[in-house]
């Protein structure tokens, strides 16, 4: 009967355990399930100062949108003297005031513009000013990144492709948080007009999808938090090499010590 009693208790005991660790581990605990809500501030990528972009403006005659590209094209000799030529699309860096110098048309400002945005001024340009009748105009992103570290399974620099990109997606790119990251400490850390702000959000909780860091910008850096086992384990392993620093230095010094002894002792019996 008594044996019966413990192993109820010890069951418990693991049930409450397994429990609590799953508090700790699950994301988006108080979820709630098929209930509509308003996504909250949708937020595209805006183009900032030193951001690079590509700008590619094409039409139904070739010829005509040729002077709104900048390209560089290397000029390669076949064997037959025949020439090819290889064009390469260059970028446009942005300027501290959000300006870029484009081809004919001049100064642009596209600071704070999304990507359509841009595309759909430099149209607008071009058929107004009688340029271009049918333009389309490609904007992509060259240098956009955001970073991740801390305790995830692809710390790293991963490229923004896209228009839009979300914390967790950022950390699915990553490879999600190791079993040793803390889910209620995930760090977002921003540069926006000359200050630097960070934030801390909770992936146990549906209140991420309303922080102002859920849309991530460009050169965002996240930082997850390891837990006290990980940070323990780090303390060790820095206390052991010096441990075995410390006897390595003694074992030398003893050794020297050693030697001297007897270079002397065998002196003084000669």
């Amino acid at each position: 009967m008594v044996m019966k009693k413990a192993l109820y208790l010890l069951s418990l005991a693991i049930l409450l355990c397994g429990c609590h660790a799953s508090e700790k581990v699950l994301y988006l605990q108080d979820l709630e399930l098929e209930q509509e809500a308003s996504i909250a501030n949708p937020r595209n990528i805006t183009v900032q100062p030193r951001d690079k972009i590509s700008i590619v403006v094409s039409c139904q005659e070739p010829q005509l949108a040729m002077p709104f590209n900048l390209v560089d094209t290397p000029i390669r000799f076949g064997s037959q003297n025949a020439r090819s030529e290889t064009k390469t699309v260059l970028g446009y860096t942005v300027d501290s005031d959000g300006n870029i110098e484009f081809p004919i048309l001049g100064q642009l400002h596209v600071g704070g513009m999304t990507r359509q945005q841009i595309s759909d001024l430099i149209c607008d340009k071009l058929v107004s000013e009688g340029w271009l009748k049918d333009p389309t105009v490609t904007v992509e992103f060259l240098n956009l990144h955001f970073s991740v570290l801390g305790e995830v399974s692809r710390p790293g620099q991963y490229s923004i492709n896209d228009d839009r990109i979300n914390i967790l997606e950022a950390i699915s790119l990553a490879g999600d948080l190791t079993i040793t990251g803390v889910r209620s400490a995930i760090y977002v850390i921003r540069e926006s007009d000359g200050n630097r702000i960070s934030y801390k959000v909770d992936l146990r909780s549906k209140d991420i999808f309303e922080s102002p860091v859920y849309y991530l910008q460009q050169n965002d850096i996240i930082y997850v938090e390891p837990n006290k086992i990980r940070a323990g384990q780090s303390t060790a392993n820095e206390n052991a090499l010096r441990s075995v620093s410390l006897w390595i230095s003694v074992a030398s010094m003893l050794t020297s010590i050693i030697s001297i002894v007897s270079i002397l002792t065998f002196r003084a019996r000669n």
